[in-house]
């Protein structure tokens, strides 16, 4: 791989550092209170392990992101392919299950008895909301990322001046 196809993979790996960690960030920032009856309930990203898998995820994809700037392209660019197709599943796999609680929050459960909580705790979920925005982006940045490092290592399109 030469300087100008290592470019944008550089570019998508700084891209998907800064925002799984914007979303590492917000989500470990989310947290709101309301008082209902008299009680206070608290509402934080640690109450659901869903919303802790999406955190331990993000950070994980942070630093393997972080790393693999370094790690020089001409050695293992298989081995880093191979290892973005993992971090991609888990990123995937952790953004889903995120957004399902972040759903099931907003608009509850009627067939459950699941109320929404949004309308009780809304700077909580505004910052979940955000969160999981800043996650997408990474996933469609790891996307890009191995489907771009898919074309360089097995050569699928040579463009040839």
């Amino acid at each position: 791989m030469n300087k100008t196809q290592w470019i944008p993979v550089i570019c998508l790996r700084v891209i998907a550092m800064v925002s799984t960690f914007v979303a590492t960030l917000l989500m470990v920032t989310s947290h709101d209170s309301a008082k209902v009856l008299g009680m206070t309930f608290q509402a934080k990203y640690n109450n659901s392990p869903t919303l802790k898998y999406f955190v331990v995820v993000c950070i994980i994809t942070s630093v393997y992101s972080l790393g693999a700037l370094f790690i020089p392209p001409k050695k293992l660019g298989r081995h880093v392919l191979v290892l973005d197709l993992i971090i991609m599943s888990f990123l995937i796999s952790s953004f889903s299950a995120a957004v399902g609680i972040g759903q099931l929050g907003k608009e509850g459960n009627s067939h459950a008895g699941w109320i929404p909580i949004c309308g009780q705790v809304p700077k909580f979920c505004h910052h979940v909301t955000a969160s999981l925005i800043a996650g997408f982006v990474a996933v469609i940045i790891y996307f890009l990322l191995v489907i771009y490092n898919l074309n360089n290592v097995l050569n699928l399109v040579a463009f040839k001046a």
